[in-house]
């Protein structure tokens, strides 16, 4: 019945826009995240662009949150709608705190491991921007929607067995030179990792969704 009613009221469009733009600088980001990765004099430049990326998007996730408060008829469940823009704050959060990791420890060169996982990143974001493009009409693209899903989670799969041989790479490396410079990459690994895993938590909020609206 509820349902029912929902299809009969308008719906506030408005939160379609704001996801969209968010996922944008979720993309945004996560190019800047890897435009880091590549090392060298650009680094701390490509980091501090990650940052403003990620500003921009906590601006974003608040009008949405917001909106859910001020409107009467959401787009779906309001609690959805907090978890997913949750989901997708988490995942340039996490950009953030990879990219001042790398700032902190003045990381200028990085294992092929990382810029593979960066390049995992960049590819899971693409997936997440047309998934979140097609939540103005769940039903219709329910089965792009799963497709995409099914593919971020297995960009996640990927990146934890890049993280694995990067681990391995390291520990061949330094086992006998700067533990350092090894505590350090095991740090950006990690937090690379958990760009991934936040990822996947956008995933799941997103399959939940079409499960719940089919």
């Amino acid at each position: 019945m509820l349902r029912w009613f929902q299809a009969l009221m308008p719906r506030e469009e408005r939160f379609f826009g704001l996801f969209n733009s968010h996922a944008q600088t979720i993309i945004a980001g996560s190019q800047s995240l890897r435009a880091a990765l590549n090392g060298g004099d650009g680094v701390t430049a490509a980091c501090r662009k990650v940052m403003e990326y990620e500003t921009e998007a906590d601006n974003l996730a608040r009008e949405v949150l917001l909106l859910t408060r001020r409107s009467f008829i959401t787009p779906f469940d309001r609690s959805d709608i907090k978890e997913l823009i949750s989901s997708l704050d988490d995942s340039i959060d996490q950009m953030q705190k990879t990219a001042k990791a790398i700032m902190l420890f003045e990381v200028a060169g990085f294992q092929p491991e990382m810029t593979q996982m960066g390049d995992t990143i960049v590819d899971a974001a693409k997936l997440t921007v047309e998934a979140v493009s097609l939540l103005g009409d769940v039903r219709q693209h329910a089965s792009r929607l799963n497709t995409l899903t099914e593919e971020i989670i297995r960009l996640e799969d990927h990146a934890d067995g890049l993280h694995d041989l990067g681990i391995k790479a390291l520990y061949t490396l330094h086992r006998a030179g700067n533990a350092m410079d090894y505590i350090v990459g095991i740090e950006i690994f990690d937090h690379l990792e958990k760009v991934m895993d936040r990822f996947e938590d956008v995933a799941n909020r997103i399959s939940g969704i079409v499960i719940e609206q089919g």
